[in-house]
């Protein structure tokens, strides 16, 4: 899972294999590790709550999904569910999660392998 964050706003990009897991167990995670030992982990969750949510608790930024929006996601046709959730300062923090497409021009660093297939690369 890939995660991309740019002021107020979170985006999730899962390869087909994060999105399964995401069906079968309702949660998926990824870490990245830091050269002081700390770490970050990152989480999609489908919540039962009717409300979408993101959280950030010590090292550990969860997002959540209705279940809804989450099962509408899952089919092949969805490609992202986005959300704008309202700070308690007036601001807003914007929220995506995508299924992550493979790149039109080859990547030699990326293993692209578990992406879903670009539907730009077939006429």
């Amino acid at each position: 899972m890939k995660i991309r964050i740019k002021d107020n706003s979170i985006r999730l990009r899962l390869t087909q294999g994060e999105v399964n897991e995401f069906e079968k167990t309702a949660k998926v995670s990824a870490t990245t590790s830091f050269l002081n030992e700390s770490t970050l982990t990152y989480s999609l969750i489908w919540s039962k709550e009717e409300n979408y949510s993101a959280i950030m608790n010590d090292h550990e930024i969860e997002v959540r999904v209705p279940q809804s929006a989450g099962q509408k996601w899952l089919d092949p046709t969805q490609v992202g569910m986005e959300q704008l959730l309202e700070l308690k300062n007036g601001d807003h923090l914007r929220i995506l999660v995508e299924k992550d497409f493979a790149c039109l021009t080859e990547r030699v660093d990326e293993d692209e392998s578990d992406n879903f297939p670009n539907p730009l690369s077939t006429c």
